[in-house]
């Protein structure tokens, strides 16, 4: 499954302002909350919240993507952004983050929730799409650049 297909200009931002973690991951929530496919919000803020408390979902690079399981949504969505200025996430490497994608997935569907996080990990460790992505000024940019990188995993 392609990130690129998940993804629309509904549920892709920008240079998002958020002064903070929570209020990034808040902001992204609202984000995610364009898709069809969420129908009860607060157990997904709940399932990512959840999880955060575990582990800081900052894995490097200046690249965060909170996830979780739940059944407030009825299939796999997810929503991606860019933020206007660095956000401290206590990520692992300590650094702050400017690029967020967050994955939401009923707690049945392990395989393709794995299969997304491990793409698009796969698409920000190279530096030159991380590079790309912040530049880009619409969410069409970014849906482009997605659409991009991943047609070279099928060639």
């Amino acid at each position: 499954m392609n990130v690129s297909d998940l993804l629309n200009d509904d549920l892709v931002e920008t240079g998002l302002a958020a002064s903070s973690k929570e209020d990034l991951i808040e902001k992204m929530i609202d984000l995610l909350a364009h898709s069809k496919n969420v129908v009860d919000k607060e157990k997904v803020r709940e399932a990512i919240l959840e999880r955060e408390r575990i582990m800081s979902t900052g894995v490097g690079n200046g690249f965060a993507i909170p996830h979780g399981k739940s059944d407030g949504v009825s299939d796999l969505c997810a929503a991606f952004a860019t933020t206007a200025e660095p956000v401290d996430y206590q990520s692992l490497d300590e650094q702050p983050v400017r690029l967020v994608f967050i994955l939401v997935t009923r707690g049945t569907m392990v395989g393709p929730h794995i299969k997304v996080l491990s793409r698009m990990s796969r698409l920000m460790n190279k530096e030159d799409v991380r590079k790309r992505l912040l530049h880009a000024s619409s969410p069409a940019d970014v849906l482009s650049i997605f659409h991009e990188e991943e047609a070279k995993f099928h060639e």
